[in-house]
């Protein structure tokens, strides 16, 4: 990469390493570009490495979030949540620790059981996240405090994550995605069904969750001991709500997903009585509404994926067509579709998206008066 086109976080990177050739990166990831790169002087047993990082300009953002800045959460977390990357200021940027190892993921896949030592070490993680508060937390917010469900107002906490996805993942696309909903089946009547689905939780005491717990936030280092990364969408409310998203995401087999579900109400219970009060009831009703949100975020990235494609890409198409089928489906009941579409009709569906985007960019180009040749 040449310096004039070199992005703020790699000069960044590549000052605070005092050598280019030892950094690394961009590293994978949604919403950040990050580099990796040792120290200057840094010597020991284990090799340390940081990361610097800056957010993607333009993204979609299909979840709330909380804190002002992760490195902020996790220096306040340190020495209150284990297993987290450690914080460092150097030159006044704020470095976070680049964890050593393979992600959950990579080592067991989505579907796949998780070993009891490690899944040990999420419940003692869900543990320690009940002792936090957000009044034994000081860390300064992006939300405003009107815009925050009271402590124990399970309702008003999911109230407002339906709100989000209904304000600023459907109707903020509308224009860009509106044709691609409809023909899914997807309109603003299917917010009203959610809604009314998903009402009626019992209160519970909030505390810190981490709201994005799956296989690839999870790192396993060389001695076997857990890591939670990416803290970006880390929030306080209803503690129910992180398992739902947890066990969603993760994708474990039925009997290991009921063995966590038992074992994080006790682990729950011990750091916070009445942190589980509904579990039996409220669990399903959250799952459900992960479900319907995954509609919306999935939807969107599927049509972003196959935006830039070439023509002649039916394969993947079809491949999203059938995955989309598949979300559809598990979210018909909370969204009150009456039918969902054969995976070919999505397939068909995203192609006509995919075209018609092609078609209003060259015609955007044109009045502009670039050359189609350059579009």
């Amino acid at each position: 990469m040449s310096p004039q086109r070199a992005s703020v976080a790699r000069l960044r990177a590549v000052e605070a390493s005092g050598d280019a050739s030892v950094v690394e990166g961009p590293l994978q990831g949604y919403h950040h570009e990050t580099y990796v790169f040792p120290l200057p002087g840094g010597a020991g047993a284990e090799p340390v490495r940081w990361k610097c990082r800056e957010p993607r300009a333009g993204l979609l953002w299909f979840d709330r979030r909380c804190f002002a800045s992760e490195e902020q959460l996790l220096d306040a977390l340190a020495g209150r949540v284990g297993g987290i990357p450690d914080i460092i200021d150097f030159g006044g940027v704020r470095l976070q620790r680049f964890v050593e190892g393979r992600t959950l993921g990579s080592l067991y896949a989505s579907g796949t059981p998780v070993p009891d030592p490690l899944a040990r070490q999420i419940l003692r993680l869900f543990r320690q996240l009940a002792r936090v508060t957000a009044e034994t937390l000081l860390v300064k917010r992006r939300c405003k405090p009107e815009d925050r469900a009271e402590d124990g107002d399970s309702d008003g906490f999911l109230e407002r994550l339906v709100r989000f996805t209904e304000e600023n993942v459907y109707q903020r696309n509308l224009e860009d995605f509106g044709r691609l909903f409809s023909a899914l089946g997807v309109d603003e009547d299917s917010f009203r069904t959610l809604r009314k689905h998903v009402s009626g939780l019992t209160g519970r005491p909030f505390f810190l969750l981490h709201a994005d717990l799956h296989r690839e936030n999870l790192v396993v280092d060389a001695r076997e001991r857990l890591w939670t990364i990416d803290w970006e969408l880390a929030m306080t409310g209803d503690p129910l709500y992180d398992l739902a998203t947890h066990l969603y995401l993760m994708r474990y087999p039925r009997q290991q997903e009921r063995w966590m579900a038992e074992r994080w109400r006790t682990a729950v219970e011990e750091a916070r009585p009445g942190g589980s009060r509904g579990l039996e009831h409220d669990l399903p009703l959250l799952i459900d509404y992960k479900k319907a949100q995954s509609v919306f975020t999935d939807v969107i990235r599927a049509a972003l994926s196959l935006d830039s494609l070439p023509d002649g890409t039916r394969e993947r198409t079809v491949r999203a067509g059938r995955r989309l089928r598949e979300i559809l489906a598990a979210a018909a009941g909370p969204l009150g579709l009456e039918s969902v579409p054969t995976a070919g009709a999505i397939a068909t569906a995203l192609d006509r998206w995919r075209r018609a985007r092609t078609q209003d960019t060259c015609l955007a180009a044109a009045d502009r008066g670039v050359p189609s040749r350059s579009i």
